[in-house]
């Protein structure tokens, strides 16, 4: 079975994934953790790596505040499990996969427990992922 993205299929894949390392860094996770998280998404495998690991300028995120900026991308990672769902439940899995190993990246350089927001966003994340 062939998988075919769009470009906006893509573009929303990637927007959710380094949106969602974005939200972290916004809800408080050192310039470290995030480099981590970073690292993490370009780490990925099978289609998901791919459309990750692309040169891209179709990200956009936009916002002068946290919560403009999770009305942007929780939405995202929403939308990019149901889209792979549709079309390759694998992927979709695998995409889940990713973005909750580079939130638990970014949250792991710093010292002893996450604070309470770094830990309410990790939720936040984990919900949209799991609301498709």
């Amino acid at each position: 079975m062939s998988i075919t993205l769009t470009d906006s299929d893509k573009s929303t894949l990637r927007t959710a994934a380094y949106g969602a390392v974005s939200l972290m860094a916004a809800a408080g996770v050192p310039h470290k953790g995030v480099t981590h998280g970073s690292i993490a998404l370009t780490s990925a495998t099978g289609l998901v790596g791919h459309v990750l690991a692309a040169k891209s300028k179709d990200i956009h995120l936009q916002g002068k505040s946290v919560a403009e900026l999770a009305d942007q991308v929780l939405p995202s990672l929403t939308a990019a499990i149901g889209l792979l769902g549709e079309q390759h439940p694998g992927e979709a899995d695998n995409f889940r996969s990713t973005v909750l190993v580079a939130v638990e990246a970014a949250v792991q350089p710093s010292k002893g427990e996450p604070s309470p927001a770094v830990a309410a966003m990790a939720r936040k994340i984990t919900a949209a992922l799991d609301a498709a």
